[in-house]
């Protein structure tokens, strides 16, 4: 039952939706979530670290960037869950936002660093 609550509450918060809708368009490290939310990094990792328990993203540290993407294979739960945000989506203008902008955000030009 922990980890039932666990996913509902993880998708109880704004900011984590968001996150998910972003997600969809293309994996992101924290700098640029943090700069399409404005939010805090403190804040976004946190975010993310929610998201990653409850099994909704998964990360991946490549060079300097820890990347997160929408997990490509959820627990059944989580899948039907993301389905109805997907869905939910269909229906919110700032989702199609959040996602035009996720495509236009540029790591390098945010952190100043490069892939070695």
């Amino acid at each position: 039952m922990d980890s039932v609550l666990a996913r509902f509450k993880a998708l109880s918060d704004e900011s984590r939706l968001r996150i998910l809708w972003m997600l969809e368009e293309r994996e992101l490290c924290v700098c640029e979530i943090q700069a399409i939310l404005g939010l805090a990094q403190s804040t976004v990792s946190r975010h993310l670290q929610v998201l990653e328990d409850s099994g909704f993203v998964v990360s991946e540290r490549v060079g300097p960037w820890k990347n997160y993407r929408q997990n490509p294979l959820p627990p059944p739960l989580v899948q039907g869950l993301l389905a109805h945000l997907r869905s939910a989506a269909e229906s919110f203008a700032e989702a199609g936002e959040l996602r035009a902008r996720a495509r236009g955000v540029c790591r390098e030009e945010l952190c100043g660093r490069s892939v070695a």
